[in-house]
């Protein structure tokens, strides 16, 4: 279950990997965490094209009557994500991938205390991670939210904690 993630802010690279044009002004943070605003590359369905933009990390569903929601909508599991009412929608309609340069996993040591540990490329390059957006508030009188969730499955042998 990814928390924490830490965006480098490397634009050229994000830019290339993805081939976007328009790249969102982004400023480096090694403490990304939920509410925040995140770098999203989604389709543009009206010109098939790929863009890049900033949303809310935290799906608020189109249904919910108060946007606080999100902040506890941050992660989707694989395996329930075709079925929760509160990812189902997006996923059908609204995929994308959540740009990051790394994320934090965290392993409870001696009890109660919690050591993070980073996870990220060797060579240091972005990857991305599934997610789904979802647009809340489409009142045009109204504030609109554009969120996001990440995907989530089990450790593979890699970052799964050692016995």
């Amino acid at each position: 279950m990814c928390g924490r993630e830490i965006i480098k802010a490397k634009v050229h690279e994000y830019a290339s990997m993805f081939d976007v044009l328009n790249v969102p002004d982004l400023i480096p943070n090694y403490n990304v965490a939920p509410t925040h605003m995140v770098p999203v590359v989604r389709m543009k369905a009206e010109e098939k094209t790929r863009e890049m933009v900033l949303l809310k990390w935290g799906l608020i569903p189109s249904w919910a009557k108060d946007p606080a929601i999100g902040s506890r909508m941050i992660n989707a599991r694989a395996d329930t994500v075709a079925e929760k009412p509160a990812f189902r929608h997006a996923f059908r309609r609204r995929r994308c991938l959540m740009l990051t340069d790394g994320f934090y996993e965290w392993q409870r040591t001696n009890g109660k205390r919690k050591q993070p540990y980073f996870i990220g490329m060797k060579d240091e390059s972005p990857f991305a991670f599934a997610g789904l957006w979802e647009r809340w508030g489409d009142d045009p009188f109204s504030e609109q939210i554009e969120s996001c969730a990440l995907i989530t499955t089990d450790a593979n042998d890699i970052v799964r904690p050692g016995p």
